[in-house]
């Protein structure tokens, strides 16, 4: 995969999630992934396809970091993760992916976003559903993790 196409996905989380819940993340090293189980307890998930490309990206949050995250941008703790934090979960995914689109369309890659599917639980699963490597790029905070994955037939 390449950072040119790479880079704009986590360029706009950082920027959603320091603009919108004022969380600040520190960066891990990408890898491949080889396997679909999400790292975090609930997860957000988005295809994309355009003439040129096709593929998808998985946000995946930790129980205590979406909580926290929550919290920040509506200003209520929720118990745990319920129908709320699973709303704002498939917004978040759609901001990013929102912004990664625009900034990708000036480098001549257009593609329609789909409506983000939301899964949860422990141990679940994200199944990418488009022919290609996977990435995972964990991020940590004092809250918990989050981890970006992306797949696409480039």
């Amino acid at each position: 995969m390449n950072a040119e196409f790479i880079n704009p996905f986590i360029s706009a989380l950082i920027n959603v999630m320091a603009t919108m819940a004022q969380t600040e993340l520190t960066p891990g090293k990408p890898k491949k992934k080889e396997d679909d189980e999400a790292g975090g307890d609930i997860s957000g998930l988005i295809g994309m396809v355009g003439n040129n490309i096709q593929g998808s990206l998985s946000i995946s949050f930790e129980e205590g970091l979406v909580v926290e995250i929550m919290e920040k941008m509506l200003g209520e703790k929720p118990p745990g993760i319920n129908a709320d934090v699973k709303d704002m979960v498939g917004e978040i995914t759609n901001m990013i992916c929102g912004g990664a689109k625009n900034e990708l369309s000036q480098k001549g890659y257009d593609f329609g976003m789909a409506t983000p599917m939301v899964v949860s639980g422990k141990n679940h699963t994200v199944n990418h559903q488009v022919d290609g490597k996977k990435l995972i790029m964990p991020f940590s905070h004092k809250s918990g993790n989050l981890y970006l994955e992306m797949c696409f037939n480039k």
